[in-house]
């Protein structure tokens, strides 16, 4: 799936996404749902951000979500994949940090469909300049 199929997704979970407005994380949920996106935040630390429910898991989204953004340590991400594929979920955007080889690796042993190399929030924020 490239940027602009990622961009068409509806419903996000933004795993990593923090209270910390300083935060990749929370730039990026704040990002999404400004754009109109519905957006889910994943981080066990937390049980709001602003006035919205976080979700210690994917699992425990009441929702099916269209795609999943990466904003974890990539020492974490391939515990959140084999989640992922558990749920049926494959739409992996991994932002900078998130991925490495050996995510890369397992990501493709699962069969997911992910995105490398880009970053949501600068996608979001160029899709509302056109």
């Amino acid at each position: 799936m490239n940027r602009e199929e990622f961009l068409k997704q509806k419903v996000w979970a933004v795993v990593g996404a923090t209270q910390k407005e300083e935060k990749w994380g929370y730039r990026i949920y704040k990002t999404l749902k400004d754009a109109g996106y519905e957006v889910y935040g994943v981080n066990p630390n937390y049980d709001m951000i602003d006035d919205d429910t976080m979700y210690h898991t994917l699992s425990a989204i009441p929702v099916k979500v269209d795609a999943i953004d990466m904003v974890i340590n990539r020492k974490q991400s391939i515990r959140v994949l084999e989640e992922a594929k558990e749920l049926g979920l494959n739409n992996i955007f991994f932002q900078p940090g998130s991925v490495d080889k050996d995510v890369i690796a397992k990501a493709e042993e699962l069969g997911l469909d992910y995105l490398n190399g880009d970053c949501i929030y600068r996608a979001v924020k160029e899709s509302e300049m056109r």
